[in-house]
């Protein structure tokens, strides 16, 4: 599954799961936002997505300054509105928490490292894609897709 939607991936200061390096994640990156834009509401194309991989000290300082809130989180997903002078088309942003997704994968038993980092990523975009986790329901559909487009991505990502 392919788009054309630019995919960045900035992974500095911040220890990668063995045998992913930078490269190998963007693939996996892709591959989950070709699925996001696949599942979001008929729009404009996706132009951009810039995934910031970080720590827990600069995920804690990102969600203060988007949310207001004062400590790290999984994951934080920010979408832009394209300035009038610009082609139309979703700009989005992804603040990946690297060391939660060591400690959960390790604490929880369910999924490795890797595999971890990947869902959030894969609950970003579809966050992006404009899906909501306020009620039960919503967290349990969302998670299903998350699962799925994490699955989807780690096949699809090579060596």
């Amino acid at each position: 599954m392919e788009s054309n939607t630019v995919v960045t991936l900035r992974a500095a200061g911040v220890a990668l799961p063995p045998g992913w390096g930078a490269a190998r994640l963007a693939r996996a990156a892709e591959i989950c936002v070709a699925h996001a834009q696949r599942f979001a509401r008929p729009a404009d194309p996706w132009r951009e997505v810039a995934i910031h991989l970080q720590g827990d000290a600069a995920n804690r300082a990102a969600n203060r300054r988007i949310l207001g809130h004062d400590y790290p989180t999984d994951v934080i997903t920010q979408a832009y509105a394209p300035f009038p002078f610009e082609p139309p088309g979703l700009t989005g942003e992804l603040f990946v928490n690297v060391d939660q997704a060591r400690r959960a994968a390790e604490a929880l038993g369910r999924l490795a490292w890797h595999e971890e980092l990947l869902l959030y990523v894969a609950h970003g975009c579809d966050h992006l894609a404009g899906a909501d986790d306020a009620t039960p329901a919503e967290r349990r559909l969302m998670r299903r897709r998350d699962l799925r487009w994490m699955r989807a991505a780690l096949a699809a990502a090579p060596r």
